[in-house]
């Protein structure tokens, strides 16, 4: 598949926000963009032009006339949108983070990063920013807007970030490390793991020793994690798989590999959780719905010990 650089008004639409009746106006009356067309007269834009309607939709949004931006060239509304940056760092962001991705800028992607981090701290940053543009990149990608290689780019590029975070928490841990140790998987062919990440990375923070076994995990790998001398708890964290019918023989297999000596602990964390019939599952699985209903049972668990 190659990789998209051509536009139309609909994928415009898509990943500034603006309606594409909209663009159609400010592009006729302020000549905003410049679009070729094709032979049946449809609008075509290259990525110069999606890129201009990004910073264009900053500004709108930032409370500027589009009378006023249409007299700005490039260079002035670059320096407009830096200098504006400071008061609407999530809008920035996701303005930056959207033109990183579409030109698989690893460069702007870190700049905007941290400056970011300067103004929050990882935790926030993570939830309030990488969040919700990966949410609106899934779902770009779902309507053909992007291609695959620009979610992956981003995807990437934020799973980077949070196991430098992860490898700054080690060798820190002052409790807890000699009778309880968290394992992290997700579910065999489920290969996205940025939130089993996030959650090492709070784990670290906590200073509570993790084994981290990553995506696409088999289940007959885990009774190998299983001690006689610490309380081992297993994360999964579950986007896709198993499949919802799938679920429950998933659990009995679960319970049948781990529970030779007594019972292990699942949490199970992500979209699939939210699937989940807690009077099909025993007390020993535990559904976590939330990233504060995960605080709160980590918080109960580092009282117990």
């Amino acid at each position: 598949m190659s990789i998209k650089t051509h536009f139309s008004i609909k994928d415009l639409e898509n990943l500034s926000g603006v309606k594409a009746h909209t663009i159609r106006i400010w592009e006729k009356r302020y000549h905003l963009l410049n679009p070729d067309r094709t032979e049946t007269n449809i609008r075509i834009y290259d990525l110069d032009n999606l890129k201009r309607l990004l910073d264009i939709t900053f500004l709108y949004e930032e409370g500027y006339k589009i009378s006023k931006i249409a007299k700005y060239d490039v260079h002035e509304i670059k320096n407009i949108i830096a200098n504006s940056a400071g008061n609407n760092h999530n809008q920035f962001a996701k303005t930056s983070f959207k033109n990183a991705m579409l030109n698989f800028d690893s460069n702007l992607f870190n700049t905007t990063y941290t400056a970011l981090l300067k103004e929050m701290d990882f935790q926030k940053l993570f939830f309030e920013v990488f969040i919700p543009f990966l949410e609106e990149v899934g779902i770009l990608w779902h309507t053909n807007t992007i291609d695959i290689s620009h979610e992956r780019f981003i995807a990437e590029l934020i799973k980077r970030k949070t196991i430098l975070h992860i490898e700054n928490q080690k060798g820190q841990y002052k409790i807890n490390d000699k009778d309880l140790v968290f394992c992290l998987f997700t579910p065999l062919n489920e290969m996205h793991d940025l939130g089993l990440l996030y959650t090492n990375f709070e784990l670290e923070k906590a200073n509570i020793q993790t084994i981290y076994l990553g995506p696409n995990t088999p289940l007959e790998s885990l009774p190998l994690q299983l001690s006689d001398t610490k309380e081992v708890i297993f994360i999964s964290y579950n986007t896709l798989k198993p499949v919802t019918e799938d679920m429950y023989d998933y659990f009995s297999k679960y319970q049948e590999l781990t529970n030779k000596k007594k019972s292990a602990t699942l949490w199970v964390m992500g979209p699939k959780a939210k699937c989940i019939d807690t009077s099909k599952i025993p007390e020993n699985i535990k559904p976590i719905l939330t990233f504060e209903d995960f605080k709160l049972s980590l918080a109960q668990i580092k009282n117990e010990h």
